[in-house]
């Protein structure tokens, strides 16, 4: 039996980074002789416009576990934490992907690393999680949860639209631009960065506000309390807007329909050795990545 209590122990693997399951056979090999009770699963990846994701094997998989390793990168992990959150298990990210935000253990490390976690030298790192709603006629027609971020943008043609921002009922401003990022603290390391905003730390209770590419000089990313409501609607006479969540799923929003952000009743909880420090993974991911996001 594992020193930490995990002896229930889930595998979800992204077969696109272990096509063959090799390092995912090894590792349920390696687990099992030490006294887990191990089940793995597949992460297929999602396309945009699947939103049910609450029925999907991993959320299963997580009822079931004390703990579940993330086989990928950062969006695997990003999209197993979206399906998982109610149940709140904690999530444990191994590496297999480029950059590794969010994801705790390089595949080169994995076997030190994981004897660590297994002894009880971690502990639970709760990331802000948003609940994404589109409201058309006074119902709710999607209903969506997002790690990183929700981004209200254009549509496939290479013209502008307005979005006008609300927070608690009150105006914030319209942005002539091609949309607008509402990030978490983790998202302000993926594509907010990328629009210009800033880079969040994660204990930080804001939600931040990044206009993308705007039409005016005084438009600047802002930051609002993650207890307000933001409200975002696509001024008329723009037709062609659409909804994504953490890039990976997303619905179209019609001209009166309202997009509605807010705090989401659950976290992503995930797995960190002792010593682990939001500076040392910035500074080293950006020196590694160009300054290139993926989400942290």
């Amino acid at each position: 039996m594992s020193g930490s209590g995990f002896d229930r122990v889930g595998i979800i693997t992204n077969p696109d980074k272990d096509p063959q399951y090799k390092t995912t056979d090894e590792l349920r090999g390696w687990l099992t002789a030490r006294g887990c009770h191990v089940r793995a699963s597949r992460s297929e990846p999602k396309r945009l416009g699947e939103e049910h994701d609450q029925t999907s094997p991993d959320r299963e998989l997580a009822q079931w576990a004390q703990l579940v390793m993330v086989l990928g990168g950062d969006g695997t992990l990003i999209g197993t934490a979206r399906r998982t959150a109610a149940t709140g298990c904690p999530l444990l990210g191994i590496n297999l992907g480029h950059l590794g935000f969010l994801t705790e253990i390089e595949l080169s490390e994995l076997y030190p690393a994981l004897d660590e976690v297994l002894a009880g030298r971690y502990f639970i790192d709760e990331r802000l999680m948003i609940e994404v709603h589109v409201v058309r006629d006074g119902c709710v027609r999607h209903d969506l949860l997002a790690l990183n971020e929700a981004v209200v943008g254009k549509g496939p043609f290479a013209r502008l639209i307005e979005v006008k921002a609300h927070v608690d009922g009150l105006e914030v401003a319209s942005y002539p631009s091609d949309g607008l990022i509402i990030s978490t603290p983790t998202g302000s390391t993926a594509y907010s960065l990328s629009a210009g905003g800033p880079v969040v730390h994660p204990n930080l209770d804001v939600l931040l506000l990044t206009p993308i590419c705007p039409h005016t000089l005084y438009a600047r990313a802002i930051s609002v309390s993650a207890d307000s409501e933001v409200r975002v609607e696509v001024v008329p006479p723009y037709r062609e807007a659409v909804l994504t969540v953490d890039g990976q799923q997303g619905a179209d929003v019609q001209p009166g329909d309202r997009v509605t952000v807010r705090r989401a009743p659950v976290t992503a909880r995930l797995v960190r050795r002792v010593g682990w420090n939001f500076y040392d993974v910035l500074r080293r991911k950006f020196q590694e990545s160009g300054m290139r996001g993926e989400g942290g």
